[in-house]
Order: structure tokens, then sequence, then C-alpha cells
């Protein structure tokens, strides 16, 4: 395949050296399946899985100037058909077990479902302040939220019980959340944290009405937290490092290898930094950043193969003015090759979600789009 190596980019400190390469008319394609066209409103989906090949559940949010309708995308035919339905409350975050059973996150709220998101039920004395959960069974699952919360259940989600080890790193709980988890076996788990004090001083006007001010605040140093388990969750062990920017996402193969993308704030010299990371040693190394790709989600198929999805960024402020979206692809974690995207695809940020060598990526500009092809 003939490719363009792109100038090394080495920044300060020595820090890993990445290349991209130009795409390929040969290579796969990420083709729309879904895509929500109305005028004077949006669909802003804030959740994807697919849990099997052919079954999956989209969640988001419709915004019509001030009014919210949160609304749920179910296929069962791999995403070549999609079906509309209302939500009751706005999701956060959803996550299915199977083909059938699967949980979603609200802002107010816990709702099962038993028919592939077709239909939800709220459950009863659902825990408060809640953003995403992770079930190992139908019975064992995990939760993560704001003020240090880390909670598990073992019926289900009907009653949930604190996870003791959350509260040990320091920091003050109410500027505390945890926000991931992963299990890349039913025995090994991660969650993954952080501590934000309030800012110093407060900006007059949103980041988007007022660069210039954003951009004179500059990121400081936090607290990063980890939780990490070995034997199902029976017991954690807790840490905490300081730490720029924000772990977002953390995606683990059982094998042991992984990766993780830290989020910056605005001031930041670049949007993202992806990290190569090895859940058995704990070594990790910096394999991709980017001062003019704002990458959103990560992904690893069982083979290995990494993606990163985002978006172009277009201005000073990323995430503010949509740009285009961008899918990367690399097979060594070096060389990274730019994908052919369908060029209606723009957004502020993208999700992965696939199940095997099957992937798909959505939006928060109400697109649904599909890997197609056969691999280089």
């Amino acid at each position: 395949m003939n490719s363009v190596n792109l100038r090394l980019v080495v920044l300060l400190g020595g820090l890993l050296a990445f290349s991209v390469a130009a795409p390929s008319q040969n290579e796969q394609r990420w083709r729309v399946q879904y895509f929500y066209d109305e005028d004077k409103s949006t669909l802003a989906i804030s959740d994807l899985q697919f849990p099997t090949a052919t079954n999956g559940v989209a969640v988001g949010v419709i915004v019509e100037g001030k009014s919210r309708k949160p609304v749920s995308l179910v296929t069962s035919d791999g995403g070549a058909h999609w079906t509309k339905s209302d939500l009751s409350e706005v999701p956060i975050s959803i996550s299915f077990l199977n083909d059938s059973l699967g949980w979603m996150v609200t802002e107010k709220g816990l709702w099962v479902s038993r028919e592939l998101g077709r239909n939800w039920r709220r459950m009863t004395k659902p825990p408060a302040e809640l953003l995403r959960v992770l079930f190992l069974d139908e019975k064992h699952g995990f939760g993560v939220g704001l003020k240090k919360k880390v909670i598990e259940t073992v019926d289900g989600g009907e009653h949930w019980k604190p996870v003791d080890a959350a509260a040990e790193p320091p920091g003050d709980p109410n500027f505390s959340v945890y926000n991931w988890i992963a299990f890349p076996t039913a025995r090994d788990g991660i969650i993954c944290g952080l501590n934000i004090p309030p800012e110093r001083s407060e900006q007059q006007y949103p980041d988007w009405m007022d660069p210039a001010e954003a951009m004179r605040h500059r990121d400081t140093p936090h607290l990063s937290y980890s939780l990490s388990t070995h034997n199902g969750g029976e017991s954690w062990r807790a840490s905490a490092s300081s730490l720029f920017g924000e772990i977002s996402k953390v995606r683990l193969l059982p094998d042991g290898n992984g990766l993780g993308l830290i989020e910056y704030s605005n001031s930041f010299a670049v949007p993202a930094e992806v990290k190569q990371i090895n859940w058995h040693s704990g070594k990790s190394e910096t394999v991709y950043k980017d001062k003019k790709f704002d990458v959103t989600d990560v992904w690893l198929t069982p083979d290995g193969t990494a993606y990163l999805a985002g978006a172009e960024v277009t201005g000073q402020i990323h995430e503010v003015v949509p740009g285009k979206v961008q899918v990367l692809r690399s097979t060594d974690m070096s060389v990274w090759a730019e994908m052919n995207v369908d060029y209606r695809a723009v957004a502020s940020r993208a999700i992965l979600a696939g199940h095997g060598d099957n992937l798909w990526m959505a939006t928060d500009a109400g697109m649904i789009l599909k890997l197609e092809g056969q691999r280089p």
C-alpha cells in the first residue's frame, strides 16, 4: 500500500514519536447506517452498545431549542435498520450483558431491559448520582458515579452496597468521581476516577463565547484514581497519582494489552493523548497525540488492532465547533492509517462499539456508521 508518512512529531521530554499513513482506496470504509436529519433539531447520541454482531442499542437526546427528548435506537440486523423509541428519562450510559439483558443509567435513575432496549423498567430505589454500570453476569455488577461512588450488586441491581476501597484515595468526595469500569476477564477489573478541586477563578462566559479567556485558563495537575481487582471484585486495591487531563476511556483485552484515552482541557497543547497499556505489568507509553485531532474514543479488536475515533479540530476551542469525523487504525501502535469516513460525518464527539471484528461508530450529531469491507 502506498503511504505518505507525516513528519515525526517529538514533544518535550522525548515523548514517543508517531507517523500517520495516507489512506488507500482499497481499505475499509465507514458507511452511514443511520442519520437523524430533521430541521431545527439534532440527535446527540450519548452511548452505543453491540452485545452481538447483529443486536445493537444507541441512546441519546433530541435537542430542539431548550427542549430535550430522550430516545433510543435499536437494531437486530447489524444496523441495516434502526427503530427509534421514546425514553422516559435522559440517558447517560448503557451496558448490555447479552442480546436481550441490559441496563441504562439516566439522570434520575437506573433502568433494566430484557428485550434489547425495546422496553425498559425503572428499578426501585435506584442509587443516586450514577454514571455507569457494568455486569459480569445477570446478578453480579458494579456501578460508578459522583462523590467517590463505587457500588456492587449481587441481585441484578435491585440492591447495592458500597465498595469500601473507593473511599481510600485522598480528596474531597464533593469534587471526586469514578467514571469508568473495565473487566477484560471475569476476575480482572479496573475502575478509573479523578478529583478536580473547584476553579480558583470563575470564568464569566462559557468557552465558546470567550475563546481567548478559555485559553488563558491553564491545566493544573489533579488526582487520578484507580481501583484494581484480580478476584472478581472480592477485594480491590486503590491508588492515586497526580495527572494532567482526565482518563475517559480504557479498553482492555484478556491477554493484558489495552488502550487508555486521556482528554485535556482547551488550554492544553493537545486535546487528547492515547496510551498503550499492559494491565498485567502496569506499564504504559504514549502512542498517539496530535493537536489537530480530538480523539474521543479508542477501541481494540480481539487481534489487537487499534482504532482511534474523534473529530478534526477546527479552532482553538475543541468540541465547540463540530469538525470532520476521523478514524485512525493501527496494527503496531506506531503507524496510524487514516480511514475513509463518509464525508457527511461531522461532529464534536464520536463513540465506538463493537463485537468481535464488527465495529460501529456513533456521533453526537445523530449519525451511526459501520466499518465495512475487507481488511488491507
